[in-house]
Parts: structure tokens; C-alpha cells; sequence
């Protein structure tokens, strides 16, 4: 009976260990599963070099460069680069030491009033943008007397280099029979400047004499009169 009994607990001891050894391989395949899924995922997002390691760097390496690139293409420095390219070719306004300006008798026989041309010359070496009323005033003997505007609708031009554009002075005739007013220089402002120039002035000697209550002398704006009148 001793004998059986040993023989049985040998048995039980045999199956025991047995049995640990088939759970263990169980747990060894069930954790081998994620360990190859993890394999098999880095190697998709990378390239076929097989090192995991070298893949992940190709991929970091081709993202930065899609990323610097997308930058380049839409980024600041293009942007700006445009920007100046637009500022630089655009046409700036006509200087009034870029005009060669000169004024003429205009009259012609039959009129009214008469008319003085006033001529603006673009010798900047440029194209420039000119628009608006000219500022016009008479010197005479018994003050500045300034031009009242038309109020004629005034047009945007570029005043091509060496090309020039005229506006009018129209002026009442003396026909007072008395001495008038005498006219002695002719001061003209181009449009959107403050520096002037004097010219002689090419009109009648005289104005007549007004009572005061508004000028006799009209402006028209820049572009409104035509070559020599």
C-alpha cells in the first residue's frame, strides 16, 4: 500500500507540473501576437529598409520636407517678394520738379473771356500719375488773386515720360475803358503739391476792376484743355 500511494503522489506531482508547463506555453503565444502586430505596423509606415528605427526617420525626414515646402511655397517670403514687386512698379504722383510747366495765350477771336493754356511736361525720366485741379494764381498790382475751379469733373491720368497735359485759364476781358488791373506773373501749383512755380503771364495786360464779391478768373482741371488749347 505504501508503494501505491508514492507511485499515485508521483502521478499527481507528474500531471501538476505538466499542466504549468502547457499554461505557460499559452501565455508565451498569447503575448507573442501583439508583439508581431507592433512589428508589422511600423514597418507599414515606413519604407521597406526593414530597421524600424531607419524607417521612422525617413518618415520624419518626409514630413519636415513636405512641411518646408508647403512654407515655401505659400510663405511670407513669397508673399512679400510680390508685394514689393507691386509697390516698386507702381506710378507715383507727377512732381512739380518733374513738370517742365508753361503757359500760352489761347485766345481765340470771337470768345468772351480769354484763355491762357497752361502746358505740364513729364521729364522725371518716369511715368507719373497726375489728377485734379492745378493751383492758379494771378500776381498783380493790387494783390494775389486766386482762380476759382470750374467744378468740371476731374479724370486720373499717367502722364507718360516726355509727354505732356494742358488745363485752362479763362479770364475776363478789360472793357471797362478804365486801367484795370494789371496783371504781373502767373503762380501755378500742380495738383497734390505745395511747390510752385512762376510764370510770366501770356494773357491780356489787364483785368477789370470788380467789386470784390468773387474772382473773375476760372480754373479748369488738369487734362480738360487740348494740345495748345
Amino acid at each position: 500500500m505504501r508503494v501505491h500511494k508514492l507511485t499515485f503522489a508521483a502521478l499527481a506531482v507528474a500531471a501538476g507540473l505538466s499542466l504549468t508547463a502547457c499554461q505557460n506555453d499559452d501565455a508565451d503565444t498569447g503575448q507573442s501576437a501583439p508583439s508581431s502586430g507592433a512589428t508589422a505596423s511600423s514597418s507599414g509606415g515606413g519604407s521597406d529598409s526593414g530597421s524600424s528605427d531607419p524607417g521612422g526617420a525617413k518618415d520624419s525626414a518626409g514630413t519636415s520636407s513636405a512641411t518646408n515646402s508647403g512654407a515655401t511655397g505659400s510663405g511670407g517670403a513669397g508673399t512679400a517678394a510680390g508685394t514689393g514687386s507691386n509697390a516698386n512698379a507702381k506710378v507715383g504722383k507727377c512732381r512739380t520738379d518733374e513738370l517742365e510747366i508753361t503757359a500760352k495765350d489761347n485766345t481765340i477771336d470771337g470768345d468772351p473771356d480769354g484763355t491762357v493754356v497752361v502746358e505740364l511736361t513729364n521729364h522725371s525720366g518716369r511715368d507719373c500719375t497726375i489728377s485734379g485741379y492745378a493751383g492758379v494764381d494771378l500776381k498783380t498790382n493790387a494783390g494775389s488773386l486766386s482762380a476759382k475751379r470750374t467744378g468740371q469733373q476731374a479724370t486720373s491720368a499717367v502722364l507718360k515720360n516726355g509727354k505732356s497735359t494742358y488745363f485752362p485759364v479763362n479770364y475776363p476781358f478789360n472793357k471797362s475803358g478804365g486801367s484795370g488791373v494789371r496783371v504781373t506773373g502767373l503762380v501755378v501749383t500742380p495738383p497734390d503739391e505745395t511747390k510752385s512755380v512762376t510764370l510770366n503771364w501770356p494773357g491780356a495786360a489787364t483785368l477789370p476792376v470788380t467789386d470784390g464779391s468773387g474772382s473773375p478768373v476760372k480754373v479748369g482741371p488738369v487734362g480738360s484743355a487740348g494740345q495748345g488749347g
